[in-house]
């Protein structure tokens, strides 16, 4: 493989581990319903027994996300990671108050209560994917950086990218575009998390509330989602001349890489469509439960594709509204041709752990979770 084909590889793994955390982001849209969709104790504590299962794959899907983006493309990590550090920050913090809420919630002698855990649990469940979301939708929108590499001969203060305000992340949060982004992923957040309880939770009177819950929370995503897309595609994007390797901007970039990617494109349109089908299958057949499934692919493939968009096709990914040359582009950001190498021959690994992961699972919800369950002695959170 060559060092160009090796740059293109590592986005294709980072990408496809972004696409797969927005999927297991399902654990915290079924958090963010637990004071609105059930009626009873019952249903509450069989909801967070149900997404309580399955946080660790979050948490360790965010770590995984993180840790392969420092090792392959170390300049955005050392951008994004340590100037904006305050919207990072929150974020982790929110992942962390869901570890401790599910850990600590029925603990013998616990001073704040069930319910101030539980409170946490939705804390996260609406931090977590907003601030996700307008993270991802900078990769279209800009971000306040500086970045000069001849920094890094300045034996007292070797820092090669900067940020230029103060907020430190947070004012990516004063970009309309960047919250209609991070609504549209906390929406379907939630739906995923609906599919899921309908899948993993047999309770009647739960699952009729989860598919009326479902129209709702569908329609606010398609309005919020529809509206970045479309906005999205007909604005100017940050292409990259590939012989002087100048970042200027172009009109209809986004556009132009789906259509002259075809494949990207494809991936793109059978996401969305499988999202749809999962979603509207599960609303208007009662006895559908395997929505989740669908759905969940149509997300990963649909996320894959924007990721791919983003980067691919001469196109800078993490834009710079400061100074347009600093914007970071695969190219210009990645480790050397060793590391990424090494890391290549590693990565042979990776289908042999997706299928663990696919063993565990299985196992986990070999039965599903009910009113029995949760009243008999054996553990539960």
């Amino acid at each position: 493989m060559s060092y160009e084909l090796l740059q293109q590889y590592w986005w294709l793994v980072v990408s496809l581990l972004g696409a797969i955390l927005v999927f297991l982001l399902f654990v915290q849209g079924g958090n963010s319903l637990l004071f609105s969709l059930p009626k009873t104790e019952e249903h509450r504590k069989m909801m967070v027994n149900s997404t309580g299962r399955k946080w660790e794959f979050t948490f360790t899907t965010l770590v995984t996300f993180g840790g392969a983006f420092f090792a392959s493309f170390p300049l955005f990590y050392s951008t994004s990671f340590g100037g904006a550090y305050w919207l990072w920050m929150i974020i982790l913090f929110s992942f962390v108050l869901q570890a401790v809420s599910y850990e600590f919630q029925n603990k013998a002698g616990n001073l704040l209560g069930k319910k101030a855990y539980r409170i946490f649990l939705v804390i996260n469940g609406i931090v977590g994917p907003v601030l996700l979301g307008g993270a991802v939708a900078t990769f279209f929108t800009g971000s306040n950086f500086l970045v000069n590499k001849e920094n890094m001969t300045d034996q007292f203060m070797p820092v090669i990218s900067s940020w230029g305000n103060h907020w430190h992340g947070l004012d990516a949060l004063t970009n309309s575009w960047n919250v209609i982004f991070g609504l549209a992923v906390f929406f379907l957040a939630r739906i995923l998390g609906l599919l899921y309880f309908l899948n993993n939770i047999d309770n009647k009177e739960l699952n009729d509330r989860s598919r009326k819950a479902l129209i709702i929370n569908t329609l606010l995503f398609l309005v919020f989602f529809l509206t970045f897309i479309v906005r999205t595609l007909l604005a100017e994007g940050f292409a990259v001349n590939p012989v002087t390797k100048e970042v200027f901007m172009e009109k209809y970039k986004y556009l132009v890489n789906f259509i002259e990617m075809p494949v990207v494109l494809g991936l793109f349109l059978l996401g969305v469509v499988l999202v749809l089908f999962g979603i509207g299958k599960s609303i208007f057949k009662p006895g559908f439960t395997k929505g989740v499934w669908f759905a969940g692919f149509g997300t990963v493939f649909t996320v894959l594709a924007l990721l791919l968009c983003a980067g691919y096709n001469h196109t800078a990914y993490y834009p710079s509204n400061l100074d347009i040359q600093s914007s970071l582009t695969i190219a210009n950001s990645c480790s050397s041709e060793f590391t990424l190498r090494t890391m290549a021959y590693v990565s042979i690994l990776v289908p042999f752990v997706i299928a663990y992961i696919c063993y565990a699972w299985r196992s986990i919800d070999r039965k599903k979770i009910d009113v029995g369950e949760m009243n008999e002695d054996g553990y539960s959170y």
